[in-house]
């Protein structure tokens, strides 16, 4: 063999990269990349079948939920939680980015568009353990695009 092939291995999720805009984000988690289609039933009043037909109807997309560990002067996702007035939003574009742990490039991104942050959790705080503390930020957004690289 004189070429060289490629692993059957599928590509880790474990090294991912989150730009907010313009902001990098370092996460621990990102989940939440979810699409799918609702199912229009119809059937026709003469339909001698007595059957429905199933249909595509209507795009939804899941929330997408970041945590990230929380770090001394870090307060990038309560600001943008706080930017949110009523009927008041700066939307954001986020990218998610799944990188080669080899070569540092990207191999997929998922790009959110008009996001803005839904909710914000704090740490959760107990004395009897030694767990870094934790955020978690969720984000409602219009679609999501996937690119391979």
């Amino acid at each position: 063999m004189s070429e060289k092939q490629e692993a059957p291995w599928p590509i880790p999720n474990f090294q991912f990269e989150v730009m907010v805009g313009k902001t990098k984000i370092y996460c621990q988690e990102v989940s939440g990349l979810d699409a799918e289609v609702d199912v229009i039933e119809y059937r026709n009043g003469n339909n001698p079948t007595f059957s429905v037909v199933e249909m595509p109807g209507l795009k939804k997309y899941s929330d997408i939920t970041m945590k990230k560990g929380m770090f001394k002067g870090d307060k990038a996702l309560y600001d943008f939680f706080t930017k949110i007035q009523m009927n008041t939003v700066e939307r954001q574009t986020i990218t998610i980015s799944l990188i080669d742990s080899d070569l540092k490039i990207p191999l997929f991104i998922w790009t959110l568009t008009d996001a803005f942050p839904k909710k914000v959790t704090g740490a959760s705080m107990n004395a009897k353990n030694s767990e870094a503390d934790i955020e978690e930020i969720v984000w409602a957004h219009k679609g999501i695009t996937m690119e391979a690289k």
